[in-house]
């Protein structure tokens, strides 16, 4: 019987609280196998291989997420964290300011401009 994709993407969640970013993968596979297209089953997946530091994984969901939803915030700063592990300075910045445009004042998005800003 398959799994509600919903119920699984919970318990990832759940997991991922735990820092069980492995067992969480597993889950967010298959619920990325049932429903392809959602944003936010990507951006947790996405989350999950960066924390594993799988960050070609992690780079490829968080750009699908973006494809789903260029307004998704948190997708921008992820890929801007992907894309310094790359050292592609000047491309992550320019993520870490769409998603500091689109949230404004949130700290964690400040803070990664002023740490790579080199201008």
């Amino acid at each position: 019987m398959e799994e509600n994709t919903y119920a699984l993407f919970c318990m990832a969640k759940d997991l991922m609280k735990k820092n069980d970013f492995l067992n969480a993968s597993l889950l967010l596979e298959k619920a990325v196998a049932q429903e392809p297209e959602k944003g936010s089953i990507r951006e947790a997946l996405a989350i999950c291989y960066f924390n594993m530091g799988f960050y070609g994984p992690s780079k490829a969901h968080f750009d699908r997420a973006l494809q789903i939803d260029a307004s998704n915030d948190f997708a921008h700063y992820g890929m801007g964290m992907c894309l310094l592990k790359e050292k592609s300075f000047n491309r992550a910045l320019g993520h870490f300011k769409i998603a500091k445009f689109m949230k404004p004042g949130l700290r964690i998005y400040e803070d990664a401009i002023r740490r790579y800003n080199k201008s």
